[in-house]
């Protein structure tokens, strides 16, 4: 039997490949978009995924002004933040983010689902959001992926 078959790979700094990926968000649903890109910023679709490491890609996401919440949760939905002082706690609602920027509304909902610790924060920096459907990263030569395609 040859045991050298059976030995896990664990990925590392110098062997992920890292690729840059388009996504269009027209009419695609926030929270279920958002879940598919933290699964592409983190690499869990690769078969070399390892969990301390960032071996995902970088994610251009584009149309964001084009994303959907159901019902009435552009409103009723509140995000809470407290800064440890009194009277320090401040409630926003998602349509108040989108008017601040397209990218804090998709920040605040991808950054939700990445681990809480430094590896989450680096991974955050590699999510790039444009309300329309320019961006500045054509040197990078992205290639464009059909978010409906991944489980």
């Amino acid at each position: 039997m040859d045991t050298l078959s059976y030995k896990t790979i664990s990925a590392n700094k110098a062997t992920v490949k890292k690729e840059w990926v388009v996504v269009d968000a027209t009419n695609q649903y926030l929270g279920r978009m958002g879940s598919k890109v933290a699964k592409l910023l983190r690499g869990k679709y690769k078969p070399e995924f390892t969990p301390h490491v960032d071996c995902g890609d970088n994610v251009i996401i584009v149309n964001a002004e084009k994303a959907v919440l159901t019902g009435n949760k552009w409103n009723n939905r509140i995000y809470h933040t407290f800064s440890g002082y009194p009277g320090g706690q401040k409630d926003v609602t998602p349509a108040q983010l989108k008017a601040k920027g397209e990218d804090r509304l998709f920040k605040k909902v991808v950054k939700g689902m990445l681990p809480k610790n430094k590896l989450g924060d680096k991974l955050l920096g590699n999510l790039y959001v444009y309300a329309g459907n320019k961006h500045k990263h054509e040197a990078q030569q992205p290639k464009t992926l059909d978010i409906n395609s991944l489980k």
